[in-house]
C-alpha cells in the first residue's frame, strides 16, 4: 500500500472538522444573528406591515394571508434549500444554515407576541432594516445562511445567462412588488427601504467599518513614493518587476495595502512626487497573514 505523504496527512486532518472550541463559537454567533434577524422582523418590520425579500418576505406574506405562524413558514420553505445546500455547498453549511433557520423560526414564534417597539413607519423601516441586516451579516460570516435565495441563485446561474446577484435582484423585486397587492404600495416602498438598508448593513457586517483597499502604483520614482508611503502612511509596500507591452520597458509597480480613510493622503503623496504616474485603487474583502500592521509615522 502507497503512503500517504506527511503533508498531504496534515491536510487531511486539518480538513477532518473544526475544534468543539471553533464549533461552540460558531453556533453561539450563528445563534446571536438569528435572533436580531427575529427582533428586526417581529419587532419592527411585520407589525408595520413591512417585509424583507427572500424566502422569509415570502413567509411573511403567507403568514399574513393564512393567518398562520411565520416560524413555521421560514422553517418549511426553507427545508428544500437545505438538502441543496448539503449538495452544492457542503455538510458544514448545511448543518449551520439548518441551526440558524431553526432558531429563527423559533425566536420570531417567541417574539410574535411582543408589541412593536415603534409604529413610525420611517423609524421601523430603517431600525428593523439594520438589526436585520447585522443578524444576517453575522450568519454569514460565520458560515451559515438565514434564505434559501442565495442557494437558488447560484444554481440558477449554472443554467441562466445572468449573475448571481441579477437573479437575487429579480427574485426580491418580483416578492416586493407583490407586497403591493398585499399591504398596499406605500408598504411595498418601505419594504424596499428596508431591503436596501438591510442589504447594506450586511455589507458593513462582512467587510468592516475599516474597509481595506489594495493601491498599484507605476512610476520611475517609485523608490521616493515607497519611502513616502512608509515614513507618511506607516504601511509597508512591495516592489514587483513588470513589463510595459507596448514599450518593452521594464517596469517597477508598487503594491500596498491601506486603508479607505488613507486613501486621500496616499494620493496626495503620488500626486506629490509624480504627478504622472499610473495609480490604481480596489477595494479589498479580506486581508490575512502578511505584515498589515501600521507603523508608526512622522
Amino acid at each position: 500500500m502507497t503512503e500517504i505523504p506527511m503533508v498531504v496527512q496534515k491536510e487531511i486532518k486539518k480538513h477532518q472538522g473544526l475544534t468543539k472550541a471553533k464549533i461552540f463559537k460558531r453556533a453561539f454567533f450563528i445563534f446571536i444573528g438569528a435572533v436580531l434577524m427575529a427582533v428586526g422582523l417581529e419587532i419592527f418590520l411585520v407589525p408595520n406591515k413591512v417585509i424583507d425579500g427572500g424566502i422569509v418576505g415570502i413567509s411573511i406574506i403567507l403568514s399574513h394571508l393564512l393567518g398562520m405562524n411565520l416560524g413555521l413558514f421560514i422553517f418549511l420553505l426553507n427545508i428544500p434549500f437545505f438538502f441543496i445546500g448539503y449538495k452544492q455547498i457542503g455538510k458544514t453549511f448545511a448543518l449551520s444554515t439548518l441551526f440558524g433557520i431553526t432558531v429563527l423560526s423559533i425566536a420570531t414564534a417567541l417574539f410574535h407576541p411582543v408589541p412593536a417597539f415603534t409604529e413610525d413607519i420611517l423609524l421601523a423601516t430603517v431600525f428593523g432594516g439594520i438589526i436585520l441586516g447585522v443578524g444576517v451579516g453575522i450568519v454569514i460570516r460565520y458560515g451559515g445562511s438565514l434564505d434559501g435565495t442565495e442557494i437558488l441563485a447560484i444554481l440558477a446561474n449554472k443554467k441562466l445567462p445572468f449573475s448571481v446577484g441579477e437573479i437575487i435582484m429579480f427574485f426580491n423585486i418580483f416578492i416586493l412588488g407583490s407586497a403591493g397587492f398585499v399591504f398596499g404600495w406605500n408598504r411595498a416602498m418601505y419594504s424596499l427601504i428596508a431591503y436596501f438598508v438591510a442589504f447594506k448593513t450586511i455589507d458593513i457586517v462582512l467587510e468592516g467599518l475599516d474597509e481595506s483597499k489594495s493601491a498599484w502604483i507605476i512610476s520611475e520614482h517609485y523608490r521616493e513614493i515607497g519611502d513616502a508611503i512608509l515614513a507618511r502612511l506607516g504601511r509597508g509596500v512591495t516592489y514587483l518587476n513588470g513589463e510595459g507591452a507596448y514599450t518593452g520597458d521594464d517596469k517597477k509597480v508598487i503594491f500596498c495595502v491601506i486603508t479607505r480613510l488613507e486613501e486621500a493622503k496616499l494620493k496626495s503623496i503620488v500626486e506629490d512626487l509624480d504627478p504622472s504616474a499610473f495609480l490604481a485603487v480596489a477595494n479589498i474583502a479580506e486581508v490575512r497573514g502578511g505584515r498589515f500592521k501600521k507603523k508608526d509615522i512622522h
